[in-house]
């Protein structure tokens, strides 16, 4: 297996995202006009902005985990990012990963940006060029 450095992740994490955020400002757009439509849209209501702030919090939560962990675990085996720098995630044995441990792959990365974001940089210098998250979650991340 000829693994994916971290120049190559890191390109691959940019590309999603912008995917991402394309994504995240569209379903915004979608829920205003829908609380536009429903008449319940007043700009200077604290209830219209606590609940585009909960709306918002669960997208970042809720779509960012389905987005990676069921990009990863799918047969494409990446998410578009990767897709497109011709890498995908892996088991130990070189296999598709299961959502279970894309899961734990995508909530390690928490643990990769409280240290600093040491844990990314990892990929960097580790022999199997394994991010923390890697590591934890036992997966590799492979050039196609």
């Amino acid at each position: 297996m000829k693994y994916a450095g971290f120049w190559r992740r890191f390109i691959a994490f940019l590309v999603d995202y912008i995917v991402i955020v394309i994504a995240e400002m569209i379903l915004l757009l979608i829920f205003e006009v829908i609380l536009q439509l429903a008449g319940n849209l007043d700009k200077s209501s604290s209830q219209t902005d606590t609940a585009i702030g909960m709306f918002i919090l669960i997208v970042l939560i809720v779509g960012n985990w389905l987005y990676y962990s069921l990009m990863e675990s799918s047969n494409l085996q990446g998410t578009l990012g990767k897709v497109v720098l011709n890498i995908k995630v892996t088991d130990y044995d070189g296999k598709k990963i299961s959502f279970k441990k894309a899961t734990v792959r995508y909530f390690s990365k928490i643990l990769s940006t409280l240290i600093i974001f040491i844990g990314f940089a990892m990929a960097g210098w580790t022999r199997y060029k394994q991010a923390l998250h890697d590591i934890i979650a036992g997966t590799f991340v492979i050039k196609s």
